[in-house]
């Protein structure tokens, strides 16, 4: 299944790495395409958009 998230609180390419990171501890398989400037996160993923939301925030950031 395609998510689409918008994050706040990433400001740099460590923030990118983080939330990237994040995801993938959910899922290892997962395409993820992040828009730094405008905090827009695509995701790929069989997991659920829960589990995806929730390990953003748990690295620290908001899903909008």
């Amino acid at each position: 299944m395609n998510h689409a998230f918008v994050v706040t609180g990433m400001t740099c390419s460590h923030c990118e790495r983080a939330v990237d990171q994040a995801l993938k501890s959910v899922d290892p398989q997962a395409h993820i395409k992040i828009d730094l400037p405008t905090g827009k996160v695509d995701v790929q993923s069989v997991q659920s958009r829960e589990a995806l939301a929730k390990a953003i925030v748990d690295e620290g950031y908001a899903v909008a």
